[in-house]
C-alpha cells in the first residue's frame, strides 16, 4: 500500500495532519536559525571608516596645522614650511587635481618636504593600521579618498 492508499483524494487522516505540520514548523524555525547563524558566521565586522577631517586631524594636522594653513604644532622644527592645504585650487589655476593630491597622500609621487622614499607615506601607514583586516588595501585607498574630499572642502 502506498501513501496515496491510505487515504482518499481530498480526504486528510486525521492523525497525520498534526504530525506533518509539526515537522514543517520546526524544520523551518531550524533552517532559519541554521541560515542566520551561517550568515552571523560568515560575515566580517563592520568598521565605518573614519570621516576625512578625523583622518586630517590625525595624520596631517602635526604640520600642516587645524585648519591646514601650514602652521601646525611642528611646522616650526621642519626645514621647510609645509604648504597651506587650503590653497591647493588656486596653486592649481583655479582647479583641485584630485588624482594628484591622492597621489601625494598614497606616496605615489613624492613631496621633498615628506622626505625621502624611506619615510613611510600615508598610504603604506593606513595599510600598517588594517592589517590583518579584510580588504586592507581597498579600506586604505577609501581613507585616502576620504581625506582628499576633506582637502577639496576647505579649499578658498
Amino acid at each position: 500500500m502506498n501513501r496515496c492508499d491510505a487515504a482518499t483524494v481530498g480526504e486528510r487522516s486525521a492523525a497525520s495532519e498534526p504530525a506533518s505540520l509539526g515537522r514543517r514548523v520546526p524544520m523551518r524555525r531550524s533552517l532559519a536559525l541554521a541560515a542566520s547563524l551561517l550568515a552571523i558566521g560568515c560575515s566580517t565586522r563592520y568598521v565605518e571608516e573614519p570621516a576625512g577631517r578625523e583622518v586630517y586631524l590625525r595624520h596631517c594636522a602635526s604640520c600642516h596645522g587645524e585648519a591646514g594653513k601650514g602652521d601646525g604644532p611642528v611646522a616650526a622644527s621642519l626645514r621647510r614650511p609645509p604648504s597651506d592645504l587650503t590653497t591647493i585650487s588656486r596653486r592649481g589655476g583655479g582647479s583641485f587635481d584630485e588624482r594628484r593630491v591622492m597621489q601625494v597622500i598614497d606616496g605615489r609621487s613624492l613631496v621633498a618636504e615628506h622626505g625621502t622614499r624611506a619615510m613611510p607615506v600615508w598610504g603604506i601607514v593606513f595599510e600598517e593600521d588594517l592589517e590583518g583586516e579584510p580588504y586592507a588595501g581597498y579600506t586604505s585607498l577609501l581613507r585616502s579618498r576620504n581625506l582628499t574630499d576633506y582637502l577639496r572642502s576647505i579649499q578658498q
